[in-house]
C-alpha cells in the first residue's frame, strides 16, 4: 500500500512538473528575394551578447525554393532579439568577402535597416513580449 501511495504522489508531481513548462513565442521569418537558388540561407537569432559574435541563440538553415525561404524561431522567451541571414551560396557556412572586404554573398538583417558599415544590433534589434511575430527579411 506504501508503495501504490509513493508511487502514485510520484506521478502527480512528475505530471504537475511538465504542465507547468512555459512556451516562448514563435517568430516567422520570410526572404522573397534571394538572388538565386544555389546554396541555402542561413539564419540566427540573436542577443545583444551573441550578435556579431559568432553562433546565435537559435540557428536555422533552409534550402531555396523559387528565391523564397521561410524559417520560425520557436519557444522564443520575453526579451529583445535581432535576426541576422546570409544567402550562403557556396554552401560553405560562412560569409564570403571581396579582395576590398565587400561581401560577396547577399546578407539581411531584422528591421531591414542596411547602413554602409557592420551591422549594428541598436538598428536590428526587436522586442518579443506576449504574441507571435512574422518578419519579411530583405536581402
Amino acid at each position: 500500500m506504501k508503495n501504490l501511495l509513493l508511487t502514485s504522489v510520484l506521478l502527480l508531481m512528475t505530471s504537475f512538473g511538465f504542465s507547468q513548462e512555459i512556451k516562448g513565442q514563435y517568430i516567422t521569418v520570410t526572404i522573397d528575394n534571394v538572388p538565386s537558388n544555389e546554396g541555402q540561407v542561413l539564419i540566427s537569432l540573436h542577443t545583444s551578447e551573441t550578435f556579431m559574435k559568432g553562433k546565435g541563440i537559435q540557428n536555422l538553415e533552409c534550402e531555396i525554393k523559387d528565391g523564397n525561404v521561410t524559417f520560425t524561431f520557436k519557444n522564443v522567451a520575453n526579451g529583445t532579439y535581432a535576426i541576422m541571414t546570409l544567402h550562403d551560396a557556396n554552401d560553405n557556412k560562412q560569409m564570403d568577402f571581396e579582395a576590398n572586404g565587400m561581401p560577396k554573398e547577399s546578407y539581411g538583417m531584422s528591421n531591414n535597416e542596411m547602413t554602409f558599415g557592420h551591422p549594428n544590433f541598436a538598428d536590428a534589434n526587436f522586442d518579443v513580449k506576449d504574441e507571435d511575430l512574422t518578419y519579411n527579411i530583405r536581402f
